[in-house]
């Protein structure tokens, strides 16, 4: 068993260390409870179903917290995904303890603060893509460093230091062709010429 948690903790901060965005749906019939919660809470973005939607039987989307979720899988900063979107306020904390075992709803989910958005069937489809246009609108090497940035709040370790900030600049950023190609940012700098950026990303 112990072994096992190891690798879940191992395979999470492998998830928190992507350079591409995170973006989780929880839709009717979606299973995130205990350690699978931990993808939304892991995620850049969470988007929660509220209901059913039209023409689908499945079960209203729900998440349920366990105590796996409260200390059995520190991030890099050395403190829980749910500290690190709390972070400076440990009441947020203890609420979502309080609803250990539950089966939370989208209502209750963003009541909590645990998904970032929650929507109805008519406006899932909408929101969803707008969100994805929006982020495919951003320079890739910019949300690469944003997003980098933005997951590991609260105390610096060396391994936040290493994977959170100095792997995403020098190694997602610094060393792309945006950036050192024949027509990169830097190659072109001073020059008056407009670099050519390649919107993909890493």
């Amino acid at each position: 068993m112990r072994e096992l948690l190891l690798y879940w903790r191992r395979v999470l901060k492998r998830v928190d260390l992507t350079s591409r965005t995170l973006a989780v749906m929880a839709e009717p019939g979606s299973c995130f409870a205990g350690t699978l919660a931990e993808l939304l809470f892991a995620a850049d973005r969470s988007y929660m179903a509220d209901g059913q939607f039209e023409g689908d039987n499945r079960p209203e989307a729900t998440i349920a917290l366990g105590p796996l979720n409260f200390g059995a899988y520190p991030m890099s900063n050395g403190i829980t995904r749910l500290e690190t979107r709390f972070l400076g306020e440990p009441e947020a904390v203890e609420a979502a303890k309080a609803k250990q075992g539950e089966a939370l709803d989208a209502s209750a989910a963003d009541k909590l603060g645990l998904v970032t958005f929650a929507f109805d069937d008519i406006d899932w489809e909408d929101e969803v893509r707008i969100f994805l246009e929006e982020r495919a609108s951003f320079s890739p090497d910019a949300l690469t460093g944003m997003e980098a940035n933005l997951r590991f709040a609260g105390p610096e370790t060396m391994e936040t230091r290493i994977f959170g900030r100095l792997t995403a600049w020098q190694n997602w950023i610094f060393q792309r062709p945006n950036a050192v190609g024949a027509d990169g940012a830097l190659q072109r700098y001073g020059s008056g010429k407009r670099a050519d950026f390649n919107m993909e990303r890493v």
